[in-house]
């Protein structure tokens, strides 16, 4: 029988091959506690971005929080902002939008304008850079709750990354 290095990775006899992952929580909370926790599962390394340091919380899983992006937010980030309310989303998103980060995302309706898009606008980011922030994020499961919602945001991003829609089969 032939090997079939998909079947043997789906096994977990075998590593998949490609490129480094990286997923990035911006803002402590919940839902960014799962994305940490999930995305280790599936292989990225995880780091979590909170400008404010009184925020990080130490049981976040052991990740390192940063204040700021930096180096890692390179080609091979997907950065999940999970709180649209925070104050500082504007100049985070700026900042991040500043690397040169693979896919940028903010939680929240599909049925309101996003606070991003003003706060960037405000910051004199410009609207092609604004259109980089992908808003909803994540597959139409219905999910309510914060780990449903980091499997939803998840599962999109491996569709994204896989170049496929994230439809049903």
């Amino acid at each position: 029988m032939a090997h079939d290095p998909l079947c043997a990775v789906a096994h977990g006899e075998e590593r998949p091959e490609g490129e480094e992952r990286t997923l990035v929580a911006v803002f402590a909370s919940p839902v960014a506690e799962f994305l940490l926790k999930y995305g280790a599962d599936l292989g990225y390394r995880t780091l979590l971005l909170e400008p404010d340091p009184g925020r990080a919380l130490p049981e976040m899983l052991g990740v390192k929080a940063l204040t700021a992006p930096d180096e890692q937010f390179d080609g091979t980030a997907d950065v999940v902002v999970t709180d649209h309310h925070r104050d500082e989303v504007g100049e985070v998103l700026r900042d991040v939008l500043a690397r040169p980060v693979r896919w940028v995302g903010i939680m929240g309706s599909p049925r309101h304008r996003g606070p991003h898009v003003k706060a960037l606008a405000d910051l004199g980011v410009q609207a092609a850079e604004i259109a980089r922030v992908h808003r909803p994020i994540g597959l139409d499961i219905g999910s309510r709750t914060p780990p449903e919602i980091a499997v939803a945001t998840l599962a999109g991003l491996i569709a994204d990354r896989n170049g496929r829609s994230g439809g049903s089969f």
